[in-house]
Order: C-alpha cells, then structure tokens, then sequence
C-alpha cells in the first residue's frame, strides 16, 4: 500500500483460477493477522498479532481492536519495520486495518479506501459497513457500536 505496509490474505488465486496457499515466513517485522490457520506463519521470532474479526458488522471491542491494531501498524511503518496486514483474502477485514493504519499515517479516508482498491483490487473494502466505518471514523463507529450493545 506504501513502503514497508503491504496488505493480504492466507489465500490467493493462481492465473488458472486455482487457489493457492500464501505462507509467511521472515519476510515482515510484524504479521497483523484477522483471520488464521495453522501453517500459514509467520516463522518464530516475526513479530505476530493475531485479533480474528469477523467480515461484517463489528462489536465496539472488534472496533476497539482495530483501532489498536492500526495504531500498532503505523508506529512499526514510522520505524522502519515491515508490516504485513493479511485476513483470508485480504480485502475487506485487512483492507479495513490498512485503511485505518494510512489514516494513523496522515492519509483522509477517502483517500486511504481509494489507494486499497488501486493498489490491491477494485473489489477490495467492498464491505460497505467497513467503508461507513472509515468514512464515519472509527472512533464515533466505537460509541455508536457500544451504544447498541447496552440496548
């Protein structure tokens, strides 16, 4: 997405349409992953953040970790250190994370979802409750979420 954060999934489709297995191995500082499966890395020693959201409405603690993570992931990038956001396709849970970590970098949301889409894919962030989210700001998603929940 920018130098030293790049965004993806556990899986990808190959040029014949045939999914593939993405596996990590020393190539990243820190691994953010939403969603997770046993063999996929990081190796031992890479720093690995696992908080598994689901690809839909979130709960204020879902949102609360997402902020987290973004947080976490912009600190890495302005030291220097590799960041790799990856859910099981990398579109919409991870597209959501990077968005907010460009954010934490100084980048406005629209501008942020339309950088996810040119450099990932046009179908990513197609989540539209993510891109409220983002468009909303994640803080105001985070009280309007925990609103519902005293309801």
């Amino acid at each position: 997405m920018r130098p030293r954060l790049w965004l993806g999934g556990h899986f990808w489709a190959g040029p014949d349409g045939e999914v593939q297995t993405a596996v990590v191995g020393a190539e990243f500082n820190l691994v953010i992953s939403l969603f997770t499966r046993p063999g996929h890395g990081p190796y031992p020693g890479v720093d690995h953040l696992i908080s598994e959201i689901p690809d839909g409405p979130l709960r204020a603690e879902e949102l609360y970790s997402v902020q987290q993570l973004a947080i976490t992931a912009a600190e890495a990038v302005r030291n220097d250190r590799t960041v790799l956001v990856r859910c099981h396709s990398g579109y919409n849970r991870s597209g959501l994370v990077v968005a907010q970590t460009l954010i934490e970098l100084g980048q406005d949301p629209a501008t942020a979802i339309a950088l996810i889409r040119q450099r990932r894919s046009p179908w990513a962030l197609n989540n539209q409750t993510f891109e409220h989210y983002l468009t909303t700001g994640l803080d105001v998603a985070y009280l309007l979420a925990g609103l519902d929940a005293r309801a």
